[in-house]
This record gives structure tokens, sequence and C-alpha cells, in this order.
């Protein structure tokens, strides 16, 4: 963890030499968002609830996925540039390091700029948590912070499975930024307003329902059911098979020789 601490310190040194710069693209970041914040905003002022959830509930589903999505695209970034570092052959130089390859991607790149998301998120908070109707005991704060934090897992694991398919490819499949862009979109709103059969995939296929829509039953008081409560663990089990993905990857990967 000292080595990653020095890869994220000597990213933000250099992205601050540039410090007007570097600003100006965390608001750019911060006013993108605005788009998908204000189409939540204008269809619950026209339909006031939806699938029984009202406004501010749908605020804090929103603002959930995307810090943890902002915090997964913050940290992995390194993964989703990946398919330039397999073209020129900049993988050969971190497979001779004595270190372990995921922690070289993930310290190749980190882009501090993309928190203009997180800002924003950390608003609709501050807006959506005392206007909710949602009683804040203790075991309700720590399953939100679980919630963010598992969240952010699950879009990195999603990062992982794109650079794992580049082993094979070689040049990103753009298809998996229906999970991790459009994950961020769908997230916008309880996963059960898209139907039975989006939920059960994104429970059992892409666990990002698992830190989503069955911890938010429980932090509304629409259940108390322990399994509800703790489904953000077991979104980290979806980890797994990144990582052998990745490492059968490895296997298969051939230098390019240069």
């Amino acid at each position: 963890m000292r080595l990653y601490g020095r890869y994220i310190l000597m990213h933000l040194k250099s992205q601050m030499q540039y410090k007007g710069s570097f600003f100006l693209l965390i608001f750019s970041q911060f006013l993108t968002a605005f788009s998908a914040l204000a189409s939540v905003y204008f269809l619950m002022q026209r339909f006031h609830r939806i699938d029984e959830f009202s406004f501010q509930e749908v605020l804090l589903c929103f603002a959930i996925v995307l810090m943890a999505f902002s915090l997964a695209e913050c940290f992995a970034r390194g993964f989703d540039r990946f398919p330039a570092v397999l073209a020129n052959g900049g993988f050969d130089r971190i497979l001779v390091r004595p270190r372990s390859t995921v922690l070289q991607v993930l310290g190749s790149q980190v882009e501090f700029t993309r928190l203009g998301r997180l800002c924003q998120a950390t608003l609709v908070f501050c807006y959506a948590i005392p206007a909710s109707d949602v009683v804040w005991t203790a075991d309700r704060v720590l399953l939100l912070i679980l919630m963010i934090l598992s969240g952010a897992l699950v879009f990195f694991g999603l990062f992982l499975i794109f650079a794992g398919l580049c082993f094979f490819t070689t040049e990103g499949l753009e298809f998996i930024n229906i999970f991790t862009d459009g994950g961020r979109e769908f997230g916008a709103y309880p996963l059960s307003v898209y139907g039975d059969g989006v939920l059960k995939f994104f429970t059992f296929v892409i666990p990002l329902a698992l830190v989503q829509y069955y911890p938010l039953l429980y932090l509304t008081g629409r259940s108390d059911s322990l399994l509800h409560a703790l489904s953000p663990l077991f979104a980290g089990v979806f980890l797994l098979p990144c990582f052998l993905l990745w490492r059968i990857g490895i296997r298969h990967y051939r230098s390019t020789g240069s």
C-alpha cells in the first residue's frame, strides 16, 4: 500500500503542475454530471413517485451510484486505458517488475479530475440525507458507506474485465461501456423500475443491484431483512471471476517484441 500511495502522490503532483487546467477539468466534470441529475429532477417533478420511491429516495440512489462510479473511475483509470499499454509494448515492462501487475496498472493512471463528479454526489447527499424520511441509525449510516465502497468495487471489477478481455482482442471492447457508463445511468433510479429481467441481470450477472436496490430497501424501511442489509458484502464475490479473467489473460499474453 505504501507503493500505491507513492503512485497517487506522484500523479497528484504531476496534475497540479497546471493548477488552472486541473481545477477547470474538475469543474467541467462537475457540470457534465448535471445532465443526469436534471433528467432525474424533471422526471420526478412530473410523476412525483416512481415505483413507490420518492424524489429524495431516488436522489439517494443517484448519489450512491455516482459516487461509487466516480471513485472507481478516478483510481482504476489505468485499466480503462489498458489497450494502449498492450499496443505499445508497455505491458512487457510491467511483467519484469517485481510487483503485482494489478497494482502497477492501477498506479499507472489516477484521474483526480474525475472527482468533480464526486463533488456533485456529495452535494446531492447533503440535500437528500436530511430531506429523505430515512431514520439514520448507526447501522443505516454504516450501510450507506458500505453501499458506496462496494459499488466502487463492482465498477472496478468491470474495468478489470475490460482490461482482461484486451489480452484476447488487443483493442478495447466498447460494449463494456454499456455496463460501466450505462450502469451509472441505470443506477440513477432503483433498478426495479426497469423490470424483473433487468433486476435479475444486475443481481446475478453484474451485481449492481446488490449495492443499490436491495440495501436501499433496508435503508428506506421497506424491508427489515438482514440479507438485504448485508447484500453489498456479497458483491465482493464479483471480483473473483474478474481477477480470474485477468490471470487467464496474462497467460494468453504474447509480447510485442518491441
